[in-house]
């Protein structure tokens, strides 16, 4: 973490200082806003953080609930998560609080004797070493409380408005702020903006109507947004319940304590162990349901589902003390057919986005909802960032709808065949291990690694795909150690990635230094380079592409003064030295050798998401240059 550039820091130093609207944020509504975001779940608060990160706009989220959300549904984190909790800056913290996954145990029936279970087998979960973040399980509401503070952190000072309801919205096409949107306020209110109207039955209504540049809908998937720009969720829903339950019990069960899925002749069951020690997470088969049930399975008592986990359980019983949450539900896979509006907006620009439970619904036995969601919510923050900053043109903004309907459609396809497998009796099986293979053969899916966006003004072509094998195009960062030049630490490559809204392009050097010293020689002086045409006059070489060299040699032989310029920059109001951008190979982990980097150079260019947008080669500055000129607006 780097601070003091600006001046002695005594104080907490991830909060940043308050700059353009964070200076005097208003505690009511404006009743012109940049971007407002309805819902507060995973997937809105993450374009919040990201959004409080652009002191310049105005950005607003609006939440129904009177209050912060106390209870999560999901929990489930996987490793792209815990990447991204790195980059917004409280991965260890979370990581100290949450419950982690090392492996999961498989239950089967006992060929002696079928009423009871027997363990059958334990899979490490990540024998690949997919990421160097673990899988947690952590509730919903504690991750929410990390981007929210993170957001009010920011120099923006974002925050959530609690207590109003989006009622509609109309996209007028008119004007700067083009968008209408009717909001009711549900619990106390007073200010300017108001208009009472009444409802049936004679009872007063209050009303909040603003204008927007745009919308978000992260509202769920009953979405009133989505309702609002004619979009619906397309889908099927199984014939197959299951209840959800979080228990505080007392077991003689062995494994209580681990991940398992289980499989006997009464049914099957997923067991999450959860957060505190304690808490467990256990998802119970109820079994086929009628066509004609009308939903009624919904209804199906708690003493019910906890039977039934007893005897899927058997000969092992399950004590429940307690049950602070639970549900019934069936397997819905849903996709909605819009990701914005676009297609019916006056001027055929997307001004109204949908993201997370909003765009897709799936079983919540894969993990993957309140990922994806926040991928969702990282992705379209930024982007917006860039064009309401005007650093790049509102075409990029089509890049989200593009990206994220691929992703989810992967997605529904994915739990559509594993919450099918989860569902199966023993005796339906084509092998015993036929569950446990498909868990390890698609490890890198629920993982959050398999997203892979392929070639737009975002994504570069392949043609240099061969001078980094190891960090294909359009796939996130996958970080390697390295060290610090000046000061000798071991760091994580990636881990300096933060959310800050940045572009980073790392420089791979060639073994005598000398391509590396031309290419940033050509970056720092030449009036056509990316740095030269994209930075704002007057602010830090850095502000917007953070330019970082990695050595092949160990860093004892890394000199310093023969160091490019362009990597030791001044930074802040003192013209001090960033020493944090020279990087050195670390031995015996050899971040060339484990990311195919040809020993000749390469340049990686990384979006402010972690996603792979360019490979080049060293020798080339100008297609540097050229992949920026298609993303950015000249300053």
């Amino acid at each position: 973490m780097q601070f003091h550039h600006h001046g002695y820091v005594s104080g907490d130093p991830r909060i940043a200082p308050a700059a353009g609207v964070g200076l005097d944020r208003p505690a009511e509504l404006p009743s012109e806003i940049d971007v407002l975001i309805v819902g507060s779940g995973p997937a809105g608060i993450v374009a919040a953080a990201q959004l409080a990160q652009f002191p310049n706009v105005v950005t607003r989220v609006v939440e129904r609930r009177d209050g912060r959300l106390v209870l999560g549904q999901a929990d489930g984190i996987q490793a792209r998560s815990v990447e991204t909790f790195q980059a917004f800056g409280f991965a260890q913290q979370i990581i100290q609080e949450a419950y982690q996954i090392t492996e999961t145990s498989f239950w089967t029936p006992d060929p002696a004797r079928p009423a009871n279970i027997v363990h059958s087998s334990t899979t490490p979960d990540d024998p690949q070493g997919i990421s160097e973040f673990p899988h947690l399980i952590v509730n919903q509401a504690r991750v929410i409380d990390y981007f929210a503070d993170y957001a009010r952190r920011a120099p923006a000072r974002g925050d959530i408005d609690y207590g109003y309801e989006f009622v509609d919205l109309e996209v007028t096409g008119e004007g700067e702020y083009p968008v209408l949107v009717t909001l009711r306020k549900v619990s106390g209110f007073s200010g300017a903006g108001i208009n009472t109207e009444k409802a049936e039955g004679g009872a007063a209504e209050e009303t909040v109507t603003v204008r927007a540049k745009y919308v978000i809908g992260a509202d769920g998937a009953r979405s009133s947004v989505r309702r609002s720009i004619g979009g619906s969720l397309a889908g099927s829903t199984s014939l197959h319940a299951w209840g959800v339950m979080d228990v505080l019990a007392v077991t003689d069960f062995p494994d209580f304590r681990k991940k398992c899925i289980i499989h006997s002749e009464a049914g099957s069951i997923l067991h999450i162990p959860r957060e505190g020690n304690h808490l467990a997470r256990i998802y119970v088969d109820l079994g086929e349901t009628d066509e004609n049930d009308g939903g009624q399975v919904r209804h199906t008592p708690l003493d019910e589902v906890i039977a039934r986990a007893n005897a899927i359980l058997h000969p092992y019983t399950l004590d429940v003390r307690d049950v602070p949450w639970h549900s019934v539900y069936e397997v819905a896979h849903r996709l909605t057919d819009r990701f914005d509006d676009a297609a019916s907006s006056p001027d055929g620009k997307g001004r109204v986005f949908l993201m997370g439970d909003a765009c897709h619904t799936h079983s919540a036995k894969a993990g993957q909802g309140m990922n994806v969601s926040m991928q969702d919510g990282w992705n379209l923050g930024w982007k917006l960032g860039y064009v309401l900053e005007g650093r790049s043109p509102e075409s990029l903004l089509k890049t989200y709808s593009d990206e994220r309907w691929v992703t989810s459609k992967n997605l529904i396809d994915f739990d559509r065949e594993w919450s099918t497998l989860m569902a199966k009796k023993p005796e339906e099986f084509d092998s015993p291990s036929e569950l446990e293979d498909f868990y390890v053969a698609t490890a890198e899916f629920p993982a959050g690694f398999m997203t892979q966006y392929t070639e737009s003004m975002l994504t570069g072509g392949d043609a240099h795909q061969s001078l980094a094998t190891g960090f294909p195009l359009g796939k996130r960062f996958k970080s390697v150690m390295t060290t610090r030049v000046a000061d000798a630490v071991p760091v994580h490559l990636g881990h300096h990635h933060r959310a800050d809204g940045r572009f980073r392009v790392y420089a791979f050097a060639d073994a005598t230094g000398e391509r590396l010293a031309e290419w940033a020689a050509w970056m720092l002086e030449d009036p056509a380079s990316p740095v030269r045409r994209y930075t704002p006059e007057g602010a830090d070489i850095d502000v917007l592409l953070d330019v970082k060299a990695v050595y092949q040699q160990p860093h004892d032989r890394v000199g310093l003064p023969s160091v490019p310029k362009l990597f030791l920059p001044a930074s802040g109001p003192f013209g001090l030295t960033d020493y944090e951008k020279v990087y050195a190979a670390l031995p015996g982990d050899d971040i060339f050798e484990q990311r195919g980097i040809d020993r000749a150079g390469a340049v990686v260019v990384v979006r402010p998401d972690h996603y792979v947008a360019a490979v080049l080669p060293l020798d080339a500055p100008e297609l540097t240059a050229d992949y920026f000129a298609g993303v950015l607006l000249e300053q």
